[in-house]
């Protein structure tokens, strides 16, 4: 039977909850009980395009179809019907956006990806003018002078290809019909989940929320604003950003013409906020990571705002009512992908077997694996690359490689943390689809020398997004049932001492240096 018709005409009372992550690699949805089990679940492949070296789109109407249909086949595999979907949560990558025209809807060009790379050469002009050293300066003095920390991030302000800010000015100055637009009052802005609420509403809900909004670079956390001065600086119109709605809140309805019926969302979030939620992750000390396509430390600060600082960021987690949660976050490139990248040049055909791999010898034999990103230095020109091979090296020796640099940028990123976020950590819970390799978890127990736990799905965008949405249409009640539903897979305890992987991480180092500013 269709998803949305009934089988006869009385309504089925609405018992679950849909989450739906939209991530960088796969659209994913499950269908949540109020156990928060998994009732139906579809998945699809996001399909990236690449229409010049660097740039990196996704096609606005086929994001579209594989968001619908993902929806419609999870709750056909549960058994159900749309009229018993209680509410939609919606969990997004971040800073991947699109512009469009305010009265036709049309884009004026594809989603342009987080990771696309078009905005180099302004970002480069930028780094080296003379008017961002006059910036570092008056902020520095401003600092000085207040004490606080609002002025601290742009006293030490570097652009990167990762901000969005670098690529809407882009798109205003090499995109005539956006620019044209904008000056009349008639270009939207939206990132992935904005796009979506439109879509969805049909035009009805245009708006974010404070957690895509804070990682976008072109939102103020401290003052919970779109930055007038830094779109000023940039040329970007104001009259382009959304209105920013808390995370768990009623956005309106989808259409029925979509669903068959409309069904209420309840919520919108950004995908590691997100999965920082579902991890249950409520308290000040209570750290997440997540290593999928990229690696992502997040740790809960609660009401506390740490500025920027040697590669750490503040962004807003969640805004619920009153409650606002901070975070502060760190993140490395190429861990999910260079694992993929490992699999297609066929150093081994299922992901499973790397770990077995990684064990059946006792180290790499000196080959260190260098990722294109390097955590403390944010060095764009960095070169991925092996080092140390010799005539003896294996294909095990070099997955071995691969699974250490992950574990090694791990215990990097967590000296960092811990050195500026002087909160104590409570937990630290892991999610994501390289957590579900066991050679990598206890590894980075080892070095960093503390607990980790790993929840039975790792899948926990989508969890995250169906518990804002659940708690907001009163599906749950609050925090604390929701922290009864979590279920623990495995703990990983520290079993070595981290001085024994000293000489190994230091070598390590020594072949990361070798590959800056390739």
């Amino acid at each position: 039977m269709p998803c949305g018709q009934e089988e006869s005409g009385t309504a089925a009372p609405a018992r679950f909850v849909v989450g739906v992550d939209v991530g960088s690699t796969v659209v994913k949805c499950h269908v949540y009980d109020r156990a928060a089990a998994v009732r139906g679940s579809s998945c699809r492949k996001v399909e990236s395009l690449y229409p010049r070296p660097g740039w990196v789109e996704l096609d606005p109407e086929v994001l579209w179809s594989q968001f619908v249909g993902v929806i419609k086949e999870a709750v056909q595999a549960a058994g159900l019907h749309m009229r018993q979907i209680a509410a939609l949560g919606i969990s997004t990558q971040r800073a991947t956006f699109i512009t469009w025209h305010k009265r036709t809807g049309k884009p004026f060009h594809n989603f342009i990806s987080w990771q696309d790379l078009r905005s180099a050469e302004l970002v480069n002009s930028w780094n080296k003018s003379l008017l961002l050293k006059v910036i570092h300066v008056i902020f520095t003095v401003l600092h000085f002078l207040t004490g606080n920390d609002r002025y601290l991030a742009p006293s030490f302000l570097t652009f990167s290809t990762q901000h969005t800010s670098m690529k809407l000015s882009w798109i205003f100055k090499n995109i005539h019909e956006a620019e044209e637009a904008a000056r009349k009052n008639n270009c939207c802005f939206g990132t992935v989940d904005t796009w979506l609420l439109y879509r969805l509403t049909k035009g009805a809900m245009y708006a974010t929320d404070y957690s895509n909004a804070s990682a976008t670079g072109v939102f103020e956390p401290f003052t919970k604003c779109w930055n007038p001065t830094l779109s000023n600086l940039l040329s970007i119109p104001m009259s382009i950003y959304p209105p920013v709605k808390d995370t768990s809140f009623n956005f309106g309805s989808a259409d029925s013409e979509i669903f068959g019926v409309p069904i209420p969302i309840m919520a919108v979030v950004a995908d590691q906020q997100s999965a920082m939620f579902g991890e249950c992750c409520f308290h000040p000390g209570d750290v997440k990571l997540t290593m999928g396509t990229g690696g992502f430390w997040n740790v809960n600060t609660g009401e506390r705002l740490f500025a920027s600082w040697n590669g750490l960021y503040p962004l807003i987690g969640w805004k619920i009512g009153e409650e606002v949660v901070y975070l502060t976050e760190g993140c490395m490139s190429d861990i999910g992908t260079a694992i993929k990248w490992a699999q297609d040049i066929n150093l081994f055909t299922n992901v499973d077997e790397t770990e077995k791999m990684a064990r059946s010898i006792v180290d790499s034999q000196g080959v260190c694996f260098v990722p294109g990103f390097q955590v403390s230095m944010n060095d764009p020109c960095l070169s991925a690359s092996f080092m140390g091979l010799k005539p003896s090296t294996t294909r095990n020796h070099l997955v071995r490689a691969i699974l250490e640099s992950i574990a090694f940028r791990n215990k990097q990123l967590y000296d960092i943390i811990v050195k500026k976020i002087r909160i104590p950590f409570q937990t630290i819970r892991a999610d994501g689809g390289v957590s579900n390799n066991s050679f990598v978890m206890q590894m980075t127990s080892d070095l960093i020398n503390k607990k980790i736990e790993k929840p039975a799905s790792a899948d926990m965008s989508s969890l995250g997004a169906a518990f804002l949405a659940g708690l907001a249409s009163g599906f749950w009640s609050d925090k604390e049932q929701l922290k009864k539903l979590r279920r623990i897979e495995a703990v990983f305890e520290p079993q070595k001492d981290s001085e024994e992987y000293k000489p190994a991480m230091d070598t390590w180092l020594q072949a990361m240096k070798c590959s800056l500013h390739w």
